[in-house]
């Protein structure tokens, strides 16, 4: 059963040890069917190493696993609460890349300094308010996603398809699990050159308004002119 949205599922989440945004089993990356209202998911606590495609986990939205001899991600319930708050999104991204989780246990934004946070993202990487204790206590995964969607009110998730989860690490999303992919990368580079810049400046000012429009515009929406007809663009 939807054995293409298992591939595509299962190799987005190889490309996070890939990419060095991933230690041990930390993070996951999801993809969803939206006319079957199904999205694949990998297993909770499996190593990259022995991953499967056959072994990504089948999960409606109304958290019912549909298919998998494994148990999906402990996660599942904030991908679940994003793909519903966020009708426009494909795929799901969560790592515990070192510098976006430095950013995130400071429970800071990741400032927007330059062009290179700019291509990516239409402003700071935004932190949400830190979980209260009932959430916690309670249903802590979902209550994961509530305060994401809390925190992206009047933001649309693909003008910043990235947050940051107070005290936890940074979730992302795209159109596609590809493109999640692709916006964890960018966010863990954005973050480590945002550290870098304020070692070197600890006053620097975020970009210009101008410089961020555009860069930002340059490659998202109506107007955008970079890279070529029918080639997905390239960082």
């Amino acid at each position: 059963m939807l054995e293409e949205l298992k591939r595509e599922a299962y190799e987005a989440n190889l490309l996070l040890p890939k990419n060095g945004l991933i230690n041990l089993t930390f993070g996951n990356a999801s993809a969803i069917d939206r006319a079957k209202g199904i999205f694949a998911i990998k297993p909770s606590g499996v190593d990259y190493a022995v991953l499967r495609a056959e072994d990504m986990v089948l999960v409606d939205l109304e958290g019912k696993k549909v298919e998998g001899k494994l148990n999906p991600s402990s996660d599942t319930p904030t991908h679940r609460r994003l793909f519903l708050g966020f009708p426009s999104i494909g795929g799901v991204v969560h790592t515990h890349s070192s510098h976006a989780t430095a950013f995130a246990q400071a429970g800071r934004a990741v400032p927007i300094f330059g062009t290179t946070h700019a291509d990516y993202f239409y402003g700071e990487i935004p932190v949400t308010r830190k979980m209260t204790p009932e959430q916690i206590a309670s249903a802590y995964e979902w209550e994961t996603g509530t305060v994401i969607l809390e925190r992206f009110k009047g933001i649309d998730p693909l003008d910043c398809p990235a947050v940051l989860v107070n005290r936890h690490g940074p979730f992302t999303w795209g159109p596609t699990v590809a493109k999640a992919v692709e916006v964890a990368i960018a966010a863990e580079c954005c973050a480590a050159v945002a550290l870098m810049s304020l070692q070197l400046e600890p006053t620097l000012l975020p970009i210009e308004p101008e410089l961020l429009n555009k860069h930002f515009k340059r490659k998202h929406g109506p107007g955008a002119y970079y890279g070529q007809p029918d080639r997905k663009p390239e960082a």
